[in-house]
């Protein structure tokens, strides 16, 4: 009984083979001059032609860059502090957190506090408004002016550096692994 299918002859194998490599060469070739040509055409929907884009941290896209407004440090705190809820967070950290401190003589103007976790630097800033004048805010992002960015878990400071280590977010040292080091 013959054989059903029938298999082509080498030559034509061959010559089917080069056509698919040839193919697969010029697709790649197109691909790769319209990736330059989008490179280096900047895209000019976003943006008219007189305006200059000015180098925001992060943008996801090019529209973003342009739509993105950014703050200088003193105006985006005053805008914080204007909030009502800023407020009323400070006022219950003087009454229901800071008094006791003081009370037990933790706390005093001349005290030297570390606050970790500090976030956008409410803890920070209701610490100087209730009269302690050395407060250093720290937490993974830095939100100038109240908070730097440090590591809670890798402190940069000697030891003894605080008479007060405080944070309104208990997270914040929670998942130390070394408890010690961050109360050294």
């Amino acid at each position: 009984m013959a054989d059903s299918t029938a298999h082509p002859p080498p030559a034509v194998d061959q010559r089917v083979q080069r056509l698919a490599t040839r193919a697969s060469i010029a697709v790649a070739a197109a691909a790769t001059l319209f990736l330059v040509c989008l490179v280096r055409h900047a895209s000019t929907s976003c943006f008219p032609a007189s305006h200059t884009i000015s180098p925001s941290p992060f943008p996801r896209d090019s529209c973003d860059a342009a739509s993105r407004r950014v703050l200088p440090p003193d105006s985006r705190l005053a805008k914080l502090r204007s909030s009502s809820r800023w407020r009323r967070r400070s006022a219950a950290l003087a009454s229901s957190v800071f008094a006791p401190l003081r009370g037990l003589r933790l706390l005093a103007g001349s005290s030297r506090v570390l606050c970790l976790a500090a976030g956008a630097g409410n803890a920070v800033d209701a610490l100087h408004a209730a009269g302690v004048s050395e407060v250093t805010g720290i937490d993974l992002v830095d939100f100038p002016p109240l908070v730097r960015r440090a590591d809670p878990h890798r402190l940069p400071f000697s030891d003894g550096a605080f008479d007060l280590i405080f944070s309104d977010d208990p997270a914040g040292i929670s998942g130390a692994l070394f408890p010690a080091r961050v109360a050294a």
